[in-house]
């Protein structure tokens, strides 16, 4: 069994957001396998089912908020009793320029609040796919702002959203690769 976390928010007011990439790739991913959204209150997460080569996948979205994810996966972990080297989030990262995306496996939280929290519920040694949510410069010319707030609570540009559809395939490969028991830690640019 295997699970794929995608980091987000819920609400109307975050859809489409950066802090959403994660779940934007857990929805393209679920349309393209055919499998349907439930939310589960007892998970706080919303979760779509799938089999693939006799293995079960559930994707999960918390609804817990992106800051609080681990709370979420923690109890999907636990009633299903998943290992966490078959546990994979997706999420964005701000380090990341837009169209971009890195894997690995386990590390730091390099100051994400949404892997911050997952690895104080689970532990760091999950893997992760990063979507690049764009780099912005700070009042005082810096490549990183002080305040990442409100970069990753906007909505991208129309220019944007065109590099993020071409990761989705890539992320759909990444996963199908990690469902099959392959994991590669690798940068790409669309």
């Amino acid at each position: 069994m295997k699970l794929i976390i995608g980091l987000g928010n819920p609400g109307n007011e975050y859809a489409r957001t950066r802090h959403n990439f994660g779940w934007i790739m857990l929805d393209h991913i679920a349309n393209a396998v055919g499998a349907t959204w439930v939310h589960k209150p007892k998970f706080t997460a919303d979760i779509a089912e799938y089999t693939i080569n006799g293995e079960k996948v559930i994707l999960a979205k918390p609804t817990t908020y992106y800051n609080l994810s681990g709370e979420a996966t923690r109890k999907i972990k636990d009633f299903y009793h998943i290992e966490n080297n078959d546990i994979v989030t997706i999420h964005d990262e701000i380090a990341l320029p837009i169209g971009s995306l890195r894997t690995r496996r386990g590390g730091s939280d390099a100051g994400n609040n949404g892997i911050k929290s997952l690895i104080a519920h689970i532990g760091p040694d999950f893997a992760r796919v990063r979507i690049g949510s764009g780099q912005v410069a700070g009042n005082n010319g810096d490549a990183r702002p002080t305040d990442h707030r409100d970069h990753v609570l906007s909505r991208p540009a129309a220019s944007e959203i065109e590099l993020l559809a071409k990761l989705e395939p890539q992320v759909q490969h990444i996963v199908s690769d990690f469902i099959g028991g392959t994991f590669f830690e690798t940068t790409y640019s669309a």
